[in-house]
Formats: C-alpha cells, sequence, structure tokens
C-alpha cells in the first residue's frame, strides 16, 4: 500500500469518527490534514469505575499501516491492570501476529471500540500492573473504589 493510498485509508477511518461516530469516541488529526498522529478522546464506559471520564490517547499510525498496527498511549492516567503510568496499553490487538492479533482489515474505530472495551473488562491474566492485576482479581470493591477515585482526579473536568 503506497503512501496515497495509506493516506486516502487514514482519510476515510478519521472521516467515519465525524460521520457515525462510535459511543463516546472522537479522533482528530494532531495538525490538520496530517494523519501520523492523531488524538483520541473516550469516555469511560458506562457502568464501570470509569463512567464519567474523559480520557485522552495519542495515536501515532506506522509508515506500514495498516499493515502495522497504531501505536496507542493514554495520555490521561489510567487505574487498570492493562494501562501502565505512562500510558502503555497491553492488548492483543495493537500487537503484529503471533504474539497479537492485529490485522490489516482491521480500522482505528475498531480498535478504539476494543479499547473501551478492555477499560470495561480488564485482562488481569495479561496485566502490565500486577498490583492493579492482583487486586482486581482478589478484592474487586477494592479495585472500583481505586479505580473510580484514579478517574475523579485525572479523567473528571472540574467544574
Amino acid at each position: 500500500m503506497g503512501s496515497s493510498a495509506r493516506k486516502s485509508r487514514l482519510l476515510r477511518e478519521v472521516k467515519n469518527f465525524e460521520t457515525k461516530p462510535p459511543w463516546g469516541i472522537t479522533c482528530k488529526p494532531q495538525k490538520e490534514d496530517i494523519y501520523d498522529i492523531l488524538l483520541v478522546t473516550l469516555q469511560g464506559p458506562k457502568g464501570t469505575p470509569y463512567e464519567g471520564g474523559t480520557f485522552k490517547l495519542v495515536v501515532t499510525i506506522p509508515d506500514k499501516y495498516p499493515f502495522e498496527p497504531p501505536l496507542v498511549k493514554f495520555t490521561t492516567p489510567v487505574y487498570h491492570p492493562n494501562i501502565d503510568d505512562s500510558g502503555r496499553i497491553c492488548m492483543d490487538m495493537l500487537k503484529m501476529p503471533p504474539k497479537g492479533t492485529w490485522s490489516p482489515t482491521m480500522t482505528l474505530e475498531t480498535l478504539m471500540v476494543s479499547l473501551q472495551t478492555l477499560m470495561a473488562n480488564p485482562n488481569p491474566d495479561d496485566p502490565l500492573m500486577v498490583d492493579e492485576a492482583y487486586e482486581y482479581k482478589y478484592d474487586i470493591d477494592r479495585f472500583m473504589k481505586h479505580a473510580r477515585k484514579f478517574t475523579e482526579m485525572h479523567a473528571k473536568k472540574s467544574k
């Protein structure tokens, strides 16, 4: 896929966020008409300790996209077993096979919706944050309390 095909695909994918956005997700280029770095906001999934929070992410699109997955990082701190202190995310879709499940048929929208799903359903068996994973598995109430407090501190707009 040449750079023009890559650009037209990215253009189409980003436009889809404007025309029929998935619930609670926005995606815009960091600089107008340059699609190498995208700024994404995710609303915390309903019924989770992240509900009501707005989480910001930076998505860096590799030159070989869609044959390589984008690099996705949270810039808003998240208390979560699969998201570390520097915003890195442990999710199969963000890795190339054989370790991961990235495929050129995946879109940014699929990826962001899956990320929202991961927020709602952590995978404590493949953690980046061992303490949070342990808490999630063995003391869910305490995990929920910590995650809610963290969301209040970092992801909610102060009135």
